[in-house]
């Protein structure tokens, strides 16, 4: 049987470990919701995995505990802001509140941050934004990483460089975050730690060879952009364009020596746009929700439904609320040292469980 958790009370186990490594009790909060948002929405990787990373950064000192982000620049539909290695998931919820507050006079708010640590799950900050009825853009790249290689390269040049985006539709908002990557870095490490292959050949070695080896990546190796060995130009130009969008409009990135010390540190796009600067919302919604349907009810080629991207996330984050939140094996394994360490005591598993729990019991 799988072990799930009540949402709240991880939410609270989170914030509890946060303050104990020193974040005031309202930023401690904030982390926590976009973790636990994460894995709500399914992101396994990205979400109650990166606390302990992030409780590492704040008693290390990486991360900065107080203040607030520089402002370099403020036009009122747009800004820019260093955030001087405060904690990413506090410094762009910062921003998407700023946002959302001028999107109403503005229409469209477009918001760069640079040496913010890092964000984790993009998709994590969508919900509020996508159910204020609004449309959202986020990407972010990472400085001093070199992770994905071009097409025809050998050596790494990109990072994983995440897009998501979300827009109002039906009974599911249209939502992805992919990275562009064919797989992200945390499914490399995971795959390594538990020994075992990639579940196809992915990832390229320091000589050029396609392998599905996760060691070949560790070793000097490098992750194929979206396309694969066959059409890797086109993820290649997509994340050239993101690095752009996040490094360049940012002013702050590859072509800068600091950069290559900031370790994690993200350079972040965002952009919300609100339908409604361009016409009305039922003419808006009118095309979101027959694109979501036609796509739904387009006919599969297998014996799986055909699946818009969003529509299983929404559907996963409301049965975890209602039914707790199952969360990797591994992740409460690697959270215990920390808890001890902080002195929190560990959530208890609730007593809910899944459909396929009951299935298989009765």
């Amino acid at each position: 049987m799988s072990k799930r958790y009540d949402a709240a009370e991880l939410q609270q186990f989170a914030s509890e470990m946060f303050q104990r490594a020193g974040l005031a009790a309202e930023r401690a909060e904030v982390m926590a919701k976009v973790f636990l948002q994460a894995d709500l929405l399914g992101f396994t990787t990205h979400g109650m995995n990166r606390v302990a990373s992030n409780l590492g950064w704040l008693l290390d000192g990486e991360s900065r505990k107080e203040g607030e982000p520089h402002l370099l620049t403020d036009r009122g539909n747009c800004f820019n802001w260093d955030a001087d290695f405060l904690p990413g998931p506090w410094v762009l919820t910062l921003a998407i509140e700023q946002a959302l507050q001028r999107v109403p006079e503005h229409g469209v708010v477009t918001a760069t941050i640079r040496r913010s640590q890092h964000v984790a799950c993009l998709a994590a900050y969508l919900p509020p934004i996508v159910e204020a009825g609004y449309v959202a853009i986020l990407t972010c790249s990472t400085p001093a990483e070199n992770t994905v290689s071009p097409q025809g390269s050998r050596d790494p040049l990109f990072s994983a460089n995440p897009l998501a985006f979300a827009a109002p539709a039906g009974d599911y908002p249209l939502l992805f975050d992919i990275s562009m990557s064919v797989t992200a870095g945390g499914y490399v490490a995971r795959a390594q730690r538990e020994g075992r292959k990639m579940p196809q050949p992915c990832l390229k070695d320091s000589e050029g060879n396609i392998s599905d080896d996760p060691a070949a990546f560790k070793n000097g190796g490098s992750i194929l952009p979206v396309g694969g060995a066959d059409h890797g130009y086109k993820g290649a130009a997509l994340s050239a364009m993101l690095e752009v969008l996040s490094m360049a409009l940012g002013g702050y990135g590859r072509a800068d020596t600091a950069a290559k010390d900031d370790d994690e540190a993200n350079s972040v796009f965002l952009q919300i746009i609100d339908p409604q600067a361009f016409g009305s919302r039922a003419d808006f919604l009118r095309q979101t929700v027959t694109l979501c349907d036609l796509w739904e009810n387009s006919r599969s080629d297998s014996d799986s439904p055909v699946r818009v991207p969003g529509q299983r996330a929404w559907a996963a984050r409301a049965q975890q609320l209602r039914e707790g939140v199952e969360l990797y094996p591994s992740i409460m394994e690697d959270l215990r040292p920390w808890a001890e360490k902080l002195g929190v005591p560990m959530p208890r598993p609730c007593d809910r469980t899944t459909a396929a729990d009951k299935e298989g019991n009765s």
